[in-house]
């Protein structure tokens, strides 16, 4: 990454919160924090994005989405941050998780779930060639309006999130806390 980004000892407000979440959870800054800190005011709107959308779908859809997104755009930054965060949050356990980085559809998801993660995909992949009946899968799979558009707002802002950090070569920093089966089942998605 050729861009100078806000050293630790220097920062100061959102850029310092930035920072200091990651020390504390992991002792080091990422370079991905570092690289967002760049423009503390986008990463703040983002936080906020997401806030607003993971109260209606909750934690376990919004990290399916997360995780399908992420998969499908081939961000491993993304998908080992959020493969952490799911087991982190009691969301997903370590044996699914393996499962549904591989496969998905195989997993041993609910069909709502494997909707959701095939919605992701379609939208991380070929968004342009989305209808109604993409949306309409997850009307019928029991998803609401205030869902579907939240669903969608997730998969988008992980477009949004993972694109920006592969685009600016952000290296990808080692995930403490993710033992190698993990790490090497959420980074398939990239060698397939």
């Amino acid at each position: 990454m050729i861009i100078t980004t806000p050293a630790p000892e220097s920062a100061v407000g959102h850029v310092a919160a930035m920072y200091a979440g990651d020390i504390e959870t992991d002792g080091f800054v990422y370079r991905h924090t570092r690289a967002m800190a760049v423009n503390p005011e986008a990463h703040a709107a983002f936080e906020d994005l997401v806030h607003a959308i993971t109260p209606s779908i909750g934690p376990r859809i919004y990290e399916l989405v997360t995780l399908a997104a992420a998969g499908a755009i081939g961000s491993p930054h993304c998908l080992l941050a959020h493969g952490r965060k799911a087991l982190r949050g009691g969301v997903i356990d370590e044996e699914e998780l393996i499962r549904l980085a591989r496969d998905p559809e195989d997993a041993g998801l609910d069909p709502a779930e494997v909707a959701v993660m095939r919605f992701a995909v379609k939208l991380s992949t070929a968004a342009g060639e989305m209808t109604d009946a993409d949306s309409q899968e997850l009307r019928d799979a029991g998803f609401t309006d205030r869902q579907i558009v939240d669903i969608t707002l997730a998969a988008a802002a992980r477009n949004y999130f993972s694109r920006a950090l592969l685009a600016l070569s952000v290296d990808v920093d080692e995930v403490p806390g993710l033992t190698g089966r993990v790490t090497d089942a959420l980074l398939s998605p990239l060698t397939r």
